[in-house]
């Protein structure tokens, strides 16, 4: 084993890259799939500079996978992933914001509005019906009202 830790070419290298890159669709969390960019640029300088010592291979492969897995942990911070459509499966928080009219009063906390061609529950305020209410949040299945 150390024998070919110490004689790796270049293909080797390729190879590793490979396989780490296939591991990465196994294992969450973007970790292999730097090292294994970093053994594909360790492939490629060897391609380039033949003799370059084994252990400066190894530690320049480590240092570009810590390296890249970093930037790339910072950059995710710095730029999250925006959703196309982040009320998506959670229909009561498209109403958010929105004002309808009670078909049923609000008694004792409780009562419903008419959203399209459906009937929710709300809670709020006691309030008659016909009254205009804004929903300013959800719970569950029941939004949650005040009189707009």
């Amino acid at each position: 084993m150390i024998d070919l830790v110490q004689h790796m070419n270049w293909w080797y290298w390729i190879i590793f890259a490979l396989v780490l890159g296939a591991f990465e669709t196994f294992m969450p969390g973007a970790v292999a799939i730097w090292f294994a960019a970093s053994a594909a640029v360790i492939g490629l300088l060897l391609v380039v500079w033949q003799d370059m010592p084994w252990q400066w291979q190894w530690v320049l492969w480590a240092v570009l996978g810590i390296v890249a897995m970093v930037w790339y942990r910072n950059y995710k911070k710095a730029h999250p992933d925006v959703e196309a459509e982040p009320t998506l499966n959670r229909r009561g928080a498209q109403y958010v914001g929105q004002v309808f009219t009670l078909v049923e009063p609000i008694e004792q906390g409780f009562g419903k509005i008419r959203v399209g061609d459906g009937v929710w529950k709300v809670s709020g305020r006691d309030a008659p019906v016909g009254t205009a209410v804004r929903v300013t949040g959800v719970d569950g299945a029941v939004l949650k009202v005040e009189v707009a």
